[in-house]
């Protein structure tokens, strides 16, 4: 391919002396704010927020500070800082250290986040009565979501998860109440998959990857997904079913009207959480979702853009009412949750965890919210126009790739409950050379090399050379793995809200102008990707991150 066939043209603070304690033995002072920017960034997370010594890059390939010259298609796994959320973390701890002059650290942080809650519930044009559960990931909200199964079921539920093979990599471990790290946020060393204390349960996986030769998703999901549930409820059991929208291939599962069977049959029985922490959902879909009584797990750092890590749950106030049932929390999952974490209005539960200001995730928040606003601060017909066009191109520029292969889009029928989000937004895809597919170690090469300057590395013309030049994130390979048949590994393309953000324009022209450099751009990570398959099979590369799992 090439894109003639297209016919397409830090912020580290210096540190101040003072230093406050605060509440007597509080752990927290007022110098912990003045940490540097970055620094504080990368903090309150697990391992894979932190950054190489030598590339100054999280095991995303991500920066901790703007770096606009790298062009983003990544947001299905992790974007760079932009600069306007770069510097709304900024402004945000400068505000917090003055109103610490007045007031206690924890107490300041917790009004802040609590406002952080009214803010993201307008962005999402949720109801005040919807609770939000903030944590440092994705994966952390996933534990916060077993916990609060617990007391809504009033047992231990077994989770079945909807997706298994293309949801987060520490799924495997929270389903089931395991560590899914060595490092819980908090800072405690534990270890990665033994069971969390008092919390640990079962789990069922029930993968959407068709087994045929094609990758394709499987055409009887919905019957899977009942079978799990009748067969886990016919056991005495009660059942956490933990359902995707979406994937990391950007698929749904299981369909509405499985979703209304399972209602209709076992009412009571099943608790419903939505993996929706890719955030590539319309706001309909969202509040049909909590209006049904279902948890949403979301991501201000997926399809938004903030930096990774941002996590959040959404709670229906008739499951928080459950929470005057606790009794015992199970010992583990006090290293899984701070107090300003919970809304204030759980004050039975907030009152036994510890004030433990996670400064690292507030701030991934404050950035993901700048986010947030500047996407709905468009006009929703140029966002979906926005996201149509960038479709249009992007599948015919796949399409006209004799190396990549697409893989086609599923999910469940699409309705106006989806607004813009009708239109596909990751666009996955495997290489080949010579007809036949790479191998996963050349896929996770290119996915590698595509992040550097590759000028020195490849031949060709002056032309080409520029494009090999230009450092690009797309979302790391997924490993796929189908029985009788080879594994193989894909790249995925997506779009995600600071694209469109960054096209928009109220004058027609210019935004046209800047959805074409935008497919411009998207044309030479793509060469750029053929130029890298033409090299040598095989050749060492440093510093591999692992391949998605």
């Amino acid at each position: 391919m090439r894109r003639e066939a297209f016919g397409m043209s830090t912020g580290a603070s210096r540190r101040p002396t003072m230093e406050r304690a605060v509440d007597g033995g509080s752990r927290y002072r007022l110098r912990d704010l003045f940490t540097p920017l970055d620094t504080l960034l990368v903090s309150g997370g697990d391992p894979r927020l932190a950054l190489d010594p030598r590339t100054r890059l999280n095991a995303y390939g991500c920066a901790p500070s703007p770096e606009p010259e790298v062009w983003n298609f990544a947001s299905s796994t992790a974007s760079t800082i932009s600069q306007a959320a770069y510097d709304r973390a900024a402004l945000a701890r400068e505000e917090l250290v003055h109103k610490c002059l007045f007031d206690e650290v924890e107490i300041a942080f917790d009004a802040r986040c609590e406002d952080m809650r009214d803010e993201l519930r307008g962005h999402l044009q949720l109801s005040p009565r919807i609770d939000v559960v903030f944590s440092p990931s994705g994966t952390d909200s996933q534990l916060h979501a077993l916990f609060l199964a617990r007391a809504v079921l009033g047992a231990p539920p077994v989770t079945i998860v909807v997706g298994a093979d293309q949801t987060g990599s520490g799924a495997a471990q929270t389903a089931r109440g395991h560590h899914f790290s060595s490092m819980t946020a908090s800072g405690s060393a534990v270890r990665k998959d033994s069971a969390v204390a008092g919390l640990a349960g079962d789990s069922i996986a029930v993968p959407l990857l068709e087994a045929a030769s094609e990758i394709a998703m499987r055409a009887d999901a919905d019957a899977a997904v009942l079978r799990a549930v009748e067969t886990s409820l016919a056991q005495g059991r009660r059942v956490l079913l933990q359902i995707m929208d979406s994937s990391k291939l950007g698929w749904r599962a299981p369909s509405a009207a499985c979703l209304d069977e399972i209602g209709r049959r076992w009412p009571g029985r099943v608790q419903v959480v939505v993996d929706a922490c890719q955030a590539r959902l319309g706001r309909r879909r969202l509040r049909s979702y909590l209006d049904r009584g279902y948890m949403v797990l979301i991501t201000g750092s997926k399809f938004f853009g903030g930096p990774a890590f941002s996590g959040a749950l959404l709670v229906p106030k008739g499951l928080s009412r459950a929470l005057d049932r606790v009794g015992e929390i199970a010992p583990g999952f006090f290293d899984y949750a701070g107090r300003s974490d919970w809304p204030k209005a759980w004050t039975t539960l907030r009152s036994r965890f510890e004030r433990r200001p996670n400064f690292g995730q507030w701030l991934r928040w404050e950035a993901a919210l700048a986010e947030i606003g500047s996407y709905y601060a468009v006009p929703g017909a140029f966002r979906a126009r926005a996201l149509a066009e960038l479709r249009i191109g992007i599948e015919s520029m796949i399409a006209l790739t004799p190396s990549f292969r697409a893989i086609r889009p599923a999910c469940d029928s699409i309705g106006t409950d989806d607004e813009e989000f009708v239109h596909t937004t990751i666009f996955p895809f495997t290489l080949h050379r010579g007809g036949k597919p790479v191998t996963i170690a050349d896929t996770s090469a290119a996915h590698r090399a595509l992040a550097r300057d590759m000028n020195d590395d490849v031949a060709g013309s002056a032309a080409d050379r520029q494009v090999a030049a230009q450092r690009g994130l797309v979302g790391q390979p997924v490993r796929l793995e189908r029985s009788d048949v080879t594994s193989q590994a894909v790249l995925r393309l997506c779009v995600g809200a600071r694209l469109v953000t960054d096209a928009w324009s109220a004058d027609v022209a210019q935004s046209q102008r800047n959805l074409q450099n935008t497919l411009d751009r998207i044309a030479d990570i793509l060469v750029k990707i053929e130029l890298l398959l033409d090299r040598a099979a095989g050749a060492a590369e440093p510093h591999a991150h692992a391949v998605e799992v």
